[in-house]
């Protein structure tokens, strides 16, 4: 048997592929999960707030207030440019997903990998119907590649598409 190993002379164009954005619901379920998040923030800050009153005064808490509201500021506007860069696409052969603000990520996992695909529902994604949908592959226990924020249905026939692909 002779070893042989064919230089790649035309690599795939991955910019070219026609990426689906994740549903628009799910800006939704990021903005109310960070309202739920910073308001028990802030009820915790302002118990904090009568209890040391009791105490005797706390000069730094109108400034942790502060930090608190622009930390709230901050992460709604991070989430609100990151939603727009998360996109999937569905291909033949693979499954891709890209995403990021700062550090712009893209995972491409082939079928031929694909141990099983799993579908999960928040509480909060629930309400809008949205699923995410979580690509697990050999040799690892964690999931690989997770696409948040699709409708239910959508997340079916793809976890449906993909299992066809595996078995054949």
């Amino acid at each position: 048997m002779e070893f042989s190993n064919i230089e790649v002379l035309q690599l795939p164009d991955i910019t070219n592929l026609t990426f689906k954005k994740i549903h628009k619901d799910y800006l939704k379920v990021l903005i109310a999960t960070t309202i739920l998040t910073f308001l028990v923030l802030f009820i915790g800050l302002y118990v904090l707030d009568i209890y040391v009153e009791k105490i005797g005064s706390y000069e730094y808490l109108n400034f942790i207030y502060f930090l608190l509201g622009g930390l709230f500021i901050i992460s709604l506007t991070w989430i609100y440019i990151g939603f727009s860069r998360r996109k999937y696409a569905l291909r033949e052969k693979d499954i891709t997903y890209k995403s990021g603000v700062l550090i712009k990520t893209i995972t491409t996992v082939p079928f031929s990998r694909i141990q099983h695909v799993e579908i999960n529902e928040a509480p909060t994604s629930r309400l809008f119907k949205l699923a995410s949908l979580d690509v697990f592959t050999a040799g690892d226990s964690s999931n690989d590649l997770v696409i948040k924020g699709i409708k239910k249905e959508e997340a079916l026939k793809i976890k449906e598409f993909i299992n066809q692909q595996i078995n054949g």
